[in-house]
């Protein structure tokens, strides 16, 4: 398989403090990753480094992705190239709906006019899909939305803009156990074996229904261990301690 992602012995700061602290990772096409870790590690920070978002600063490394160096690229360049970000507080945008700002995003990022008609059948169809109701998708973006609504809205965004990588930040957090449930169902309807899946989280609940081929602990800005699905249930059992140890002593 080829690789999509390739994170090289990234460092990055905010302000003066060092968060991440020579990162490695690195993703195929058809793999779904899960980045979990205490409080504090770096995982946000990740997810922010990848995507470029300029608060947070790289002092070291490289970001590769799908063949090209893009550790300088601007944010809209990035997700030019194929890399999708939901984010743990979608922004509310008054004045534009959903299928506007969907539909203009798409097209921004194919470069090209989307066609109304076929654009509002797949989105009715994705939506009814993740049991979103029906006038969600002609309300203002998240205005007034639950936290569910928001997070089905971002998994709703990923289907309609089918990027080679999605980055998924705690977009479990704070749901009841249907949202998990409906949110699986769109990360599985999303998985090719031409893309790929970047998980984080601090929980377990979404990755029950969810095939993960890696995850990875991130302690004090370094990924310390790496295993596959299992790991996620030891670490429900028996927590973060063991993994904090070992980096201190490596």
């Amino acid at each position: 398989m080829k690789t999509l992602l390739n994170v090289k012995n990234i460092k990055a700061k905010v302000g003066d403090k060092q968060i991440l602290n020579g990162l490695n990772l690195e993703i195929k096409k058809g793999e779904v990753h899960v980045i979990m870790g205490p409080n504090g590690a770096g995982k946000s920070t990740l997810a922010n480094v990848i995507f470029n978002n300029p608060i947070y600063k790289k002092t070291s490394g490289k970001v590769i992705f799908d063949g090209k160096d893009i550790t300088d690229a601007k944010v809209d360049e990035v997700a030019k190239s194929g890399i999708f970000m939901s984010f743990q507080s979608p922004e509310e945008i008054s004045g534009v709906s959903v299928f506007n700002f969907v539909k203009t995003a798409k097209g921004k990022i194919e470069n090209k006019n989307v066609n109304y008609f076929d654009f509002k059948e797949e989105i009715e169809k994705n939506a009814k899909a993740l049991k979103m109701k029906s006038e969600m998708t002609s309300r203002d973006l998240n205005v007034g939305f639950s936290g569910g609504e928001k997070k089905k809205n971002e998994i709703l965004q990923m289907l309609m803009l089918k990027p080679k990588l999605a980055i998924l930040d705690e977009t479990d957090s704070g749901l009841d156990v249907d949202a998990i449930k409906t949110v699986s169902k769109g990360i599985e309807m999303f998985k090719t074996s031409e893309n790929a899946v970047l998980i984080i989280t601090h929980s377990t609940k979404i990755l029950q229904a969810l095939k993960v081929d890696f995850v990875h602990i991130l302690v004090d800005g370094k990924i310390v261990f790496t295993g596959d699905g299992s790991l996620a249930k030891e670490i429900e059992e028996n927590g973060y301690e063991k993994f904090k140890a070992g980096a201190k002593n490596a």
